[in-house]
């Protein structure tokens, strides 16, 4: 179903849907849609072309669930650069960015602080916590959890579906799950269902197709332990 949108005088080619609320001291780019319900809170900016609220089109074979959504919410000091297309029902903590051209799907949430790159698919029903950096041009799938802290490097891949395609209405997609604080280097894939144990660490290029212990450092295809996380590379050492 098609909503109706209007065009408003507050930025060049702005055009609002119904009901969407706009804090204060909120900075709108050139050519921005805001689709009906969206709630954009204060001190939020919102770049040139992004869309915000969009409802998804599912295609007829999609199991995702079809009820609305409900509407999108950035929370204060939000950032959805340039060209990103952010969808109803999903929700953009304290001062996380939304990267140029990426895409955060329905019912998905970024944490307070996280980081989107430019290109990168976040699709439904993924929660992304706190302090996450996801890099460019990755793919995170389906009901995926990024705890808090992790590092998801360019390009990186995840999975959801051991059948590939070929499964009944009943199969449950079972997305990767990356543990706080865990790093995964740059285009790396995961597999169905893996856990990435917290501060383990993923080589470039590494294939997982098993869990990973926590602090271990995996690398090759398919990815085997080498050695351990030093104590000197855990966060809390970083930090301190």
């Amino acid at each position: 179903m098609m909503h109706s949108l209007r065009p408003s005088d507050r930025a060049p080619g702005l055009m609002l849907g119904e009901d969407v609320a706009i804090g204060e001291d909120v900075a709108i780019g050139a050519g921005v849609v805001v689709h009906g319900g969206t709630v954009i809170g204060d001190r939020c900016e919102v770049q040139d072309g992004a869309v915000l609220g969009k409802r998804p089109r599912l295609g007829p074979l999609s199991g995702a669930p079809r009820e609305d959504p409900g509407p999108l919410v950035l929370d204060e000091g939000a950032v959805v650069c340039t060209g990103a297309i952010v969808y109803a029902g999903a929700r953009v903590g304290r001062e996380a960015i939304v990267g140029d051209q990426a895409q955060l799907r329905e019912r998905s949430t970024l944490g307070e602080g996280s980081v989107i790159g430019r290109g990168t698919g976040v699709e439904n029903d993924v929660r992304v916590g706190s302090g996450v950096r996801i890099q460019t041009n990755c793919y995170i799938t389906t009901n995926t959890v990024v705890e808090d802290d992790v590092f998801v490097g360019p390009g990186v891949v995840t999975t959801n579906d051991d059948s590939i395609g070929r499964h009944g209405p009943d199969f449950v997609l079972e997305g990767p799950v990356l543990r706080r604080a865990s790093r995964i280097g740059g285009g790396a894939v995961l597999t169905p269902g893996v856990e990435i144990g917290e501060e383990a660490f993923v080589a470039s290029g590494a294939v997982v197709t098993r869990d990973v212990p926590e602090r271990a450092v995996v690398m090759g295809v398919p990815a085997r332990v080498v050695r351990e996380v030093p104590v000197a590379d855990l966060i809390e050492e970083r930090r301190s």
